[in-house]
């Protein structure tokens, strides 16, 4: 007997671009399983939580969803996987709450239907009803994971877990060692998200340019592979090591049919001894060699760079070496993290710890800088014309969307349109204008070619 078969369930996703991969393909396995996903205001008999542990503020974010879910779903099965590690006994008695290592989350309906069946025995006593935790298991499979959910891109999962070990990083104990799909299965993928009408797919991964440790495979031959998947028209690669983006795979960007002018390259530290100190893999002479490779071949990319302050031993004089090299970098936004101390890494043992206040001074700092950079990159473009791809709209009459070099673009329609969701997962010519209202994004005219 299917035991999942007419339960109803919930998802709640937190993090990166990976988790929300495989949050979907989670759902769509359960739908498989007889499984339904409740409608809004719905009460859920099943809920699952995909967690992010890259911060301390991540953490509280997942303990935060983890309660809420509690109070709006009283009664369900609570299935707590990803990064976060919670506590095994959750506060509540008579609670079935199920705990499976980010490791296991192929098999999350196969262990959900275990775990009922187990707190479903009669003879169970009260205190072994409270939790079951499936933990550090696996670990060596790869799972796949395409999928899109509500939003209108793909999310193609090529590469998980990271033999890099930096010093402040958990991920590696969290996703285990690197691995990955093999090129034949993740063209499959991409062809069958094509079939379903996927335009635009994003490859996720934890360090996608390590692609090839269980295959033996190249990254670039995974780039040219999928760049002859008919109907996908549009691909992006999220964060990739600079150590990793070699100039065959930027000189194949620049030339691609569909590989889009857009990178994300983790900086981390602008000062080569916090780079010592959190064990990169390059010093700032070859980050910053990058970025100019990537702008001698294409001088129009969109180049996000990741950046972590207040890591230990990070003192004022460092800071300002590090704010000073990310001022003259020619890149389009940083995303700013602030260092979190992390059981068990070896940042812990690194004499200087940077106080709170100063990691939110120093943050707001490279927040200010990144709002200059954005609004520098932004600006070459205005008046300009570049393709859009129109998203799903939740306003009539307006669009969204982002052009081939990642600037975000609104439209508001001056053209009566029978079907207003024509428009959307389509590609269109869009004239740039000034910044709209809320200043997050540029004005665009829709150009209707007769």
């Amino acid at each position: 007997m299917n035991v999942l078969k007419g339960k109803k369930a919930v998802y709640y996703t937190l993090g990166c671009k990976l988790n929300f991969a495989e949050t979907s393909t989670i759902e769509q396995q359960m739908k498989v399983a007889g499984v339904e996903t409740i409608s809004k205001g719905g009460v859920a008999d099943i809920c699952i939580v995909n967690t992010c542990s890259v911060t301390e503020v991540a953490d509280s974010k997942s303990r935060q969803a983890i309660s809420r879910l509690r109070r709006r779903h009283p009664g369900a099965m609570m299935v707590v996987t990803g990064c976060y590690r919670p506590p095994l006994t959750p506060p509540s008695r008579g609670e079935n709450y199920l705990f499976v290592d980010g490791k296991q989350k192929g098999d999350i309906p196969k262990l959900i239907e275990a775990a009922m069946r187990t707190f479903s025995n009669s003879s169970l006593r009260e205190e072994d009803r409270v939790s079951l935790s499936l933990k550090d298991g696996g670990g060596v499979s790869f799972v796949p994971a395409c999928a899109c959910g509500e939003r209108t891109r793909y999310f193609l999962k090529v590469q998980d877990g990271c033999d890099y070990f930096c010093t402040y990083c958990t991920i590696p104990y969290a996703r285990g060692r690197s691995r990955n799909g093999s090129i034949a299965s993740l063209v499959k993928q991409a062809e069958e998200a094509a079939g379903q009408g996927g335009k635009e797919i994003v490859l996720t991964g934890v360090n996608i340019g390590d692609f090839g440790k269980t295959t033996g495979e190249k990254f670039i031959d995974l780039l040219r592979a999928l760049d002859k998947v008919e109907g996908i028209e549009r691909y992006r690669i999220s964060s990739i090591e600079p150590n990793l983006l070699t100039e065959e795979i930027i000189r194949f960007c620049a030339e691609s049919r569909a590989f889009m002018p857009h990178f994300h390259i983790p900086l981390q530290s602008g000062s080569d001894e916090v780079l010592r100190l959190m064990h990169r893999r390059y010093d700032t002479k070859f980050f910053a060699g990058k970025i100019e490779e990537v702008r001698r071949y294409i001088p129009d990319a969109f180049i996000g760079v990741d950046v972590i302050v207040g890591m230990r031993g990070e003192t004022d004089e460092l800071f300002s070496q590090a704010r000073a090299f990310m001022e003259a970098l020619p890149v389009s936004q940083y995303h700013v993290f602030s260092y979190s101390e992390r059981p068990g890494t070896k940042a812990l043992e690194i004499p200087g710890i940077v106080s709170p206040e100063k990691k939110h001074e120093r943050s707001q700092q490279i927040l200010s800088l990144s709002k200059e950079k954005l609004r520098t990159h932004y600006n070459i473009y205005i008046g300009q014309t570049r393709p859009v791809m129109l998203e799903h709209s939740r306003e009539v009459g307006v669009f969204h969307g982002f052009t081939d070099n990642y600037i975000r673009v609104e439209i508001n329609s001056k053209f009566k349109i029978n079907s207003f969701r024509a428009f959307d997962n389509t590609i269109v010519n869009v004239r740039l204008g000034g910044w709209n209202e809320k200043g997050d994004a540029l004005a665009g005219d829709l150009i209707i070619e007769n």
